[in-house]
């Protein structure tokens, strides 16, 4: 029988293995015996367990329950919106209606829209807000009644009006940015510095539409009728909401893409120069001007989710470029519009909402200020941009289809004439835009650190046609005319 000596060196590995060996047990002994003794809080910050599921399953509609605050009066005028983003195969969730009279006037077109709940009962809660609506308190418990309808593999509750519309795909992807099994309150405050100023700049605005993760909504549900006691005094739902999650201690995490609109009017600046975030949801949308010139507001917004299905997340996300040759100015926001200064306007000018909206209530010069970045232009017809709006959407392979291919090809179109020189310096010559671009799938290092996108003007531009490209920027590239 041979026996196989072994050298010293060999001897040294051995016992640099036992010395690993030993301390991994040890760390081990540690977490295990940590995660035993620490008390188990309802904090997000001891919160370990993580299933199987979570792990291998990104989060998808099919992880989110709707809740919708309604009433007999305003849905059936309303139910449009809802049916606009609503995938009857896919999603979860209830309208939640005072009465049951509505039932009786469903026909065949609801199976488009979501079951309607009828709400509780609320007289026992006392409302003392002089001048307000007790329908407060009912749509401030769509929260709990939501949570109650016992929902299984959920990850994610989220809460609108009527005439609030999503963009399903942009809030899922927005929502997987967040560890669900973490206490989560998602929304944003209102874009009228008023309004935060009365009501809260820490309040999301039920309107425009937020969300709260699935362990923060079952705890914040078993507490919720206790809690509305305390606040008899307070005007609306959506600041009885946020007043319970401070009791538990949670803030408002603030996402840009909801958009609550407390404003009037041509709403055009703020969809040409939208935040660096993909495009959650809009409202108020019945009291603003369409969206599109000579169209209905139904139809204007039925025209910019045409656009939407084909790529959600380039949905109105803007790209400057210039042309060299003109020293032109283009502004291209992806579905919605594309403006072309005739003249070189720097990039940060270009970034800021221009002010074509008007207060959501006028008196206070204080309505006039808004929480958005906003510029102001005063300048005569000819010498402001060329306005082009998104006519059609296809994919380059032909197909009305934007899973057939990832090559994407908007048109836009001048809808509103103007008597401006026409000469070849001019854009207002132009009549037809021509916009390339890739379908736009956002990761979640760009959700974490996005970047802005670049385009250039192609060379076949002439006469009558630009033709413009989108794509990424390069690692270094910078946005400014080249001379």
């Amino acid at each position: 029988m041979q026996f196989l000596l072994e050298s010293p060196k060999s001897h040294k590995f051995k016992g640099l293995q036992s010395l690993i060996f030993i301390s991994a047990s040890i760390s081990i002994i540690y977490l295990i015996v940590s995660s035993v003794l620490v008390p188990n809080s309802n904090s997000k910050l001891l919160h370990f367990s993580v299933s199987l599921q979570d792990i291998s399953s990104p989060t998808s509609l099919d992880h989110i329950v709707f809740g919708i605050a309604s009433n007999n009066i305003s849905w059936p005028q309303r139910k449009h919106y809802v049916r606009l983003w609503w995938k009857p195969n896919r999603m979860r969730g209830c309208v939640f209606l005072n009465s049951n009279t509505t039932l009786l006037d469903q026909d065949d077109t609801d199976y488009f829209l979501p079951p309607m709940c009828i709400s509780g009962d609320t007289s026992k809660f006392r409302y003392t807000y002089r001048g307000g609506l007790r329908s407060a308190i009912r749509v401030a418990r769509v929260v709990s009644e939501t949570v109650a309808l016992n929902y299984t593999n959920v990850r994610w509750f989220v809460f609108g009006d009527d005439d609030t519309v999503f963009f399903p795909e942009n809030l899922v992807k927005v929502l997987s940015k967040y560890d669900h099994n973490l206490w989560y309150y998602i929304g944003s405050n209102s874009e009228s510095y008023t309004q935060n100023k009365f009501f809260s700049f820490e309040m999301a605005y039920g309107g425009g539409g937020f969300a709260i993760s699935y362990p923060l909504a079952k705890v914040l549900a078993k507490n919720f009728d206790s809690c509305m006691d305390r606040y008899p005094y307070l005007y609306g739902s959506d600041g009885r909401i946020s007043s319970c999650l401070a009791e538990l201690g949670v803030s408002l995490t603030k996402e840009p893409g909801f958009h609550q609109l407390d404003m009037r009017g041509n709403i055009f600046g703020l969809l040409a120069a939208h935040p660096l975030a993909p495009l959650v949801s809009l409202h108020h949308l019945d009291i603003m001007d369409p969206i599109f010139p000579n169209m209905t507001s139904k139809k204007a917004l039925e025209h910019l989710y045409e656009a939407a299905n084909y790529d959600p997340h380039r949905i109105v996300q803007q790209t400057v470029c210039f042309d060299r040759w003109f020293s032109w100015t283009v502004s291209v926001s992806w579905g919605y519009a594309v403006q072309v200064y005739g003249r070189h306007v720097p990039l940060p000018y270009m970034l800021r909402a221009e002010k074509t909206f008007k207060p959501f209530k006028k008196g206070n010069y204080l309505n006039y200020y808004f929480n958005l970045d906003v510029r102001d232009d005063r300048e005569n017809q000819c010498r402001r941009p060329a306005v082009f709006f998104m006519d059609q959407v296809f994919s380059e392979g032909g197909k009305m289809q934007s899973d057939n291919s990832n090559g994407i090809q908007s048109i836009y179109r001048k809808l509103r004439p103007d008597n401006c020189t026409r000469d070849l310096g001019s854009p207002h010559k132009l009549e037809e835009i021509r916009v390339f671009s890739q379908k736009y799938s956002l990761g979640l290092e760009q959700l974490a650190a996005p970047r802005r996108q670049c385009c250039d003007i192609l060379p076949s531009t002439g006469g009558k046609l630009m033709e413009i490209a989108i794509r990424e920027c390069g690692e270094e590239e910078m946005t400014y005319l080249h001379s």
